[in-house]
């Protein structure tokens, strides 16, 4: 998960930088949380409650307080947030050594650049896909977490249906469980759950967005409910 936030007072410079975040993490099938603000202090009213923040796209020029000042502020606290300028003015680019800015984006900001420049605060927030490796009667098969949609539990061996196709694997899935780590629940004895995949929880299952149904158990139908909002949460 990405969290990204973007800080400006133009609430059309929001809009536009906002759909071409989320245009970006399509075409990389990447999961993100993308907050707005308006301002630089209604930034730092909420970012100490905010998840760990990967990316900060920040206007320079705002109101009382403007993005030099606010960058200058979070670096006190914050080395890791990869810092991307906004800007109609090319004036404050020697500043931006000062905050070890990732990168100057000159408006109107053009999409080609900005993909390039959110690439390069990707791969250095080590945003990598992670992998399962299965053992299956064809051979070795590796399938990306992100595309496994739920596991099944049988006697002796264990189905992985994830969105290219159907893996049949003997292993035990409290150890699979735990080598999917976060982004997956059991929801039932016999179930693993993809929280990305989703679609709606009842009260005895889980409908998934390719059309499938498994059940969940009424002792972790809380949890499960839990998991699935903090999930999208990006908690």
């Amino acid at each position: 998960m990405l969290h990204i936030a973007i800080c400006d007072d133009e609430t059309v410079e929001i809009n536009y930088l906002s759909d071409l975040i989320r245009t970006w993490a399509s075409s990389n099938s990447l999961d993100i949380t993308l907050a707005s603000f308006n301002s630089a202090e209604s930034f730092l009213f909420t970012y100490e409650d905010m998840a760990p923040l990967d990316i900060l796209l920040l206007d320079i020029q705002m109101g009382a307080m403007d993005g030099m000042t606010l960058a200058k502020h979070l670096r006190k606290s914050n080395d890791n947030v990869h810092i991307i300028f906004i800007t109609g003015y090319q004036d404050f680019v020697a500043e931006g050594y000062d905050v070890s800015a990732l990168h100057y984006l000159m408006k109107p900001v053009k999409p080609e650049r900005l993909f390039a420049v959110l690439d390069k605060a990707a791969a250095s927030a080590n945003i990598l896909e992670d992998e399962l490796i299965v053992q299956t009667a064809e051979g070795v098969i590796k399938v990306a977490h992100k595309d496994i949609i739920y596991v099944e539990a049988f006697a002796h061996y264990i189905q992985i249906h994830s969105k290219a196709k159907l893996l049949e694997t003997r292993a035990n899935i409290g150890d699979i469980a735990q080598t999917l780590g976060n982004g997956f629940a059991h929801c039932h004895r016999s179930y693993i759950v993809g929280l990305r995949h989703i679609c709606h929880i009842t009260k005895t299952e889980i409908i998934l967005d390719n059309g499938a149904k498994i059940p969940i158990s009424r002792r972790l139908h809380k949890d499960i409910s839990q998991a699935f909002v903090k999930y999208h949460r990006g908690e």
